[in-house]
């Protein structure tokens, strides 16, 4: 997937399809095009996965609040939501078996008659899942049980819960979309922002006008029918096709922060199923710390990068507390990120933890823009498959294949197997870390990675001390998966940045160093790259 080639077909070729805004549903919809038969081109105004689709939970789920609330208040709209995640989650771990994987999530029970109700409503969240799916089934747990899954929990608690669902790595996962849509014929890029559209005499999208932010030049996407897939920011693309439109979208900001491993010492998740504000919130195992979030806001101003701030790591920390055998605080904050819910708007007056997660597929008659509003990550696929279901349903063409995203493998998940980390360490000499890591996070390409150390033993040097990435892989997302960046590499197409920011921070010289020699920078280019990255690994620092 090398940029220029794509680039070259962007501006020269005119595409059935041009899907603008490449996270989960823009590159799930670009894939599920692609597969059909239509020719597809997928743009990015930033880098695959970099709003919403890299800033979830991680979690591939129905939504155990959303079951809760459909069972309270007689909400079927939240009974479907649930319905479709259980659904979709089996599909979304078959298809990446490196990218997702079963989890455990305990939840502290407080005394017997808790036990009963969560008992109860879990074994109910598994009824709804029933058929496809092959997860273990939900088990109440002793205290003695609950502890030694997950040592640093509180002794304070009368049992546990344990259930299961998904996690994946989320923008790892998007860039694999991206990378199997370009492997189905579409033509990709990031870092191209729509800044207008052309148009024929009556008003339909002919034409997408684009700025490159990598060469910083404008050029033209000719395609016969526009998808709108950018989440968040979907109301932006709406009304620069039609300026009349209504706006439709509610962002809602969520924050997550991230602590050490010793916190928990388990690889199960805890649910914490209530908080002072009617939440729930999750403390999860990711790339050996742990992810304590979400919470829930309303937020208005897109144009500035959603951050972790003091007080919702105040808020976290309250809300945790209760449930760890340690004492927690600010001090072992360790890194953090915020990011946007692209809500479909209910009336003014609702708050945002009540509006239901679902997607609409909207199609306005005016310009011919298709909008694919609302959503979440575990339902990616489905959103994909209705999206692309409408657009074929204006193309007069009986040669159309059907939706296939089903069972359809994505890149790195053909023949994986995890225990080949053991051959990847015997024929290249690395530490058995870094060969586990390069497995999760390539798959059956992991030994491509590997092989650079033998084009240059230096790539095979660790980025920092304390964790396993190398920069190998700097070198090898850049020529096959588009990383532009540092923070393109460092934030999504690894997760250091999501892990611990003085440690990324003082591995940012060795990833633009190695990123230099794919790109061509030279010593000032070079140093401008790294520089900007630490400062923007500093501003988030200090909002804490």
């Amino acid at each position: 997937m090398r940029r220029d080639d794509n680039l070259r077909r962007l501006k020269s070729e005119t595409f059935d399809l041009c899907v603008i805004g490449a996270g989960a549903s823009g590159t799930g919809c670009a894939l599920d095009a692609a597969l059909r038969g239509l020719k597809v081109a997928l743009i990015e105004r930033e880098d695959f996965a970099s709003g919403t689709s890299s800033k979830s939970t991680k979690l591939i789920h129905g939504g155990v609040r959303y079951l809760e609330q459909a069972v309270k208040n007689l909400d079927f709209a939240q009974l479907k939501q649930v319905r479709h995640g259980l659904e979709e989650r089996q599909i979304v771990l078959d298809n990446a078996p490196h990218l997702a994987h079963p989890l455990g999530l305990i939840t502290p029970v407080s005394n017997w008659f808790e036990g009963v109700y969560y008992s109860i409503g879990m074994k109910v969240y598994g009824w709804f899942a029933a058929g496809r799916d092959k997860l273990p089934k939900s088990r109440w747990l002793s205290k003695s049980m609950a502890l030694k899954r997950m040592p640093g929990l509180s002794p304070n608690i009368h049992s546990a819960i344990l259930y299961y669902d998904g996690q994946l790595d989320d923008a790892r996962y998007c860039v694999a979309l991206a990378r199997s849509a370009h492997a189905a014929g579409a033509a990709v890029s990031n870092h191209l922002e729509v800044v207008g559209f052309q148009r024929t005499p009556s008003q339909q999208l002919a034409a997408a006008l684009v700025h490159d932010a990598i060469a910083d030049e404008t050029f033209e996407i000719k395609a016969h029918r526009f998808l709108n897939c950018t989440g968040p920011y979907a109301d932006h693309v709406r009304l620069l096709a039609n300026a009349q439109m209504t706006p439709r979208i509610r962002p809602s900001k969520g924050v997550h922060m991230v602590l050490p491993y010793s916190v928990l010492n388990s690889e199960d998740a805890m649910l914490i199923p209530k908080t002072k504000d009617g939440r729930v919130v999750f403390a999860l195992p990711f790339e050996g710390q742990v992810m304590v979030g979400t919470t829930d806001n309303d937020y208005d101003n897109l144009a500035a990068e959603p951050v972790l701030e003091a007080s919702e790591v105040d808020f976290l920390l309250e809300t945790l507390q209760p449930f760890t055998a340690q004492t927690v605080d600010k001090s072992q904050v360790q890194a953090g990120f915020g990011g946007l819910r692209p809500l479909i708007a209910a009336t003014p007056e609702k708050g945002t933890k009540s509006l239901v997660r679902d997607h609409e597929v909207e199609h306005d008659p005016i310009s011919g823009l298709f909008s694919l509003l609302g959503g979440k990550w575990t339902t990616y696929r489905l959103m994909a498959e209705d999206a692309v279901d409408a657009v074929c349903a204006t193309f007069e063409n009986p040669g159309l294949r059907p939706c296939s995203t089903r069972d359809h493998l994505l890149v790195g998940g053909k023949g994986y197997r995890f225990d080949d980390w053991q051959q990847l360490s015997a024929n290249f000499g690395l530490s058995a870390d870094i060969c586990q890591h390069l497995m999760r996070k390539y798959g059956n390409e992991a030994p491509q990675v590997a092989a650079l150390t033998r084009e240059n033993a230096a790539w095979g040097d660790r980025l920092h001390p304390n964790f396993p990435y190398i920069a190998a892989e700097a070198v090898f997302t850049a020529r096959f998966e588009m990383a532009c960046t540092p923070r393109d590499f460092l934030a999504r197409r690894i997760r250091f940045e999501i892990a611990d920011w003085d440690a990324t921070s003082a591995a940012v010289e060795k990833v633009a160093a190695a990123l230099a020699v794919v790109w061509g920078w030279d010593g000032q280019e070079t140093t401008r790259q790294a520089e900007q990255c630490k400062t923007t690994l500093q501003q988030f620092k200090m909002r804490i």
